[in-house]
């Protein structure tokens, strides 16, 4: 006869009591545990606020209370007649991001191809990369007003001419990222296709683009943040009607009056960044998730 064998709970692990907790409320838990480190943070940050306008007796045309801040969206524009200014910081973060996200577009396929064209011919890497280089030490006010002005004389819209300024600042992290991520395939793995006679595309596309992908995401994260800086900055001497950056402006102006508005919509233009930084790592996710399973 066979002795049945009971296991006390006591001895059961902590991984076969996690994989029979409901699934809720194991989501909640692991987020949990990541977003402590965030919240702890934040907090650190609010204390660090609060504390030095209260020792420093900061005044509120100096430094606003952080609720100050943050009571300041539920408040109505045009003299408080118009719709509420998170109603307006919304859509103003909407045209903003729709540049953001046209700039990092077009500069991130630019530096892709620039990156790929650098791999196969040499001369050109050499010839070019200081000048790719070279292009990032010019500060990006005095390229966007050249940009937007020369652009919009020659009939661009608006929105080109300011996605042009946010795919400047993007072009250029992709480009580095890319060129090291396609020359990061193994030199045997490279060998071995070239001896089975695979062609340049069967060799980028099952060799050197996988091995390229962490660089290149680590680069995009990069990017996505730089296109929302240039978006920023291409509205400036742009005479838009709309965009995060009309909003600072216009909070600048009036800051003595209202200095609440200036910081919420520096905290905006921050969100729109965490955003897209987002969106980014979604992507990452998704694409390597996808990888993983093809490959097993």
């Amino acid at each position: 006869m066979h002795e049945e064998v009971v296991i006390p709970a006591q001895g059961r692990s902590r991984r076969s009591m996690a994989h029979a907790m409901p699934p809720v409320r194991v989501w909640l838990r692991a987020n949990l545990s990541r977003s402590l480190p965030v919240l702890a943070v934040i907090a650190v940050l609010l204390l660090s606020w609060e504390g030095g306008k209260f020792f420093f007796n900061l005044s509120d045309s100096t430094l606003p209370h952080v609720y100050d801040v943050i009571a300041v969206f539920a408040t109505r524009t045009q003299g408080g007649t118009g719709p509420l200014l998170l109603t307006q910081m919304l859509r103003n973060a909407w045209a903003t991001f729709g540049v953001a996200f046209g700039g990092f577009m077009l500069g991130g396929l630019f530096g892709f191809a620039l990156a790929w064209l650098f791999t196969q011919i040499r001369l050109l890497e050499h010839s070019l990369m200081p000048y790719v280089i070279g292009s990032q030490t010019v500060p990006i006010l005095a390229i966007a007003p050249m940009v937007v002005v020369g652009l919009g004389s020659l009939g661009a819209p608006d929105w080109a001419a300011k996605a042009v300024v946010a795919a400047y600042l993007t072009f250029f992290p992709v480009t580095i990222g890319m060129l090291r991520g396609l020359r990061a395939a193994a030199p045997d793995a490279l060998d071995l296709m070239r001896s089975y006679a695979a062609n340049p595309t069967q060799i980028f596309v099952k060799l050197q683009l996988p091995a390229a992908l962490p660089y290149l995401f680590a680069s995009l994260k990069i990017a996505a943040t730089a296109s929302v800086i240039g978006a920023i900055v291409a509205e400036l001497p742009a005479g838009s009607s709309q965009g995060i950056g009309v909003v600072i402006i216009n909070a600048a102006q009036y800051y003595h009056s209202r200095p609440p508005v200036l910081y919420a919509a520096i905290l905006v233009a921050g969100v729109v960044g965490l955003f897209f930084y987002g969106l980014v790592v979604l992507a990452e996710k998704l694409i390597v998730r996808e990888r993983q399973m093809v490959e097993g």
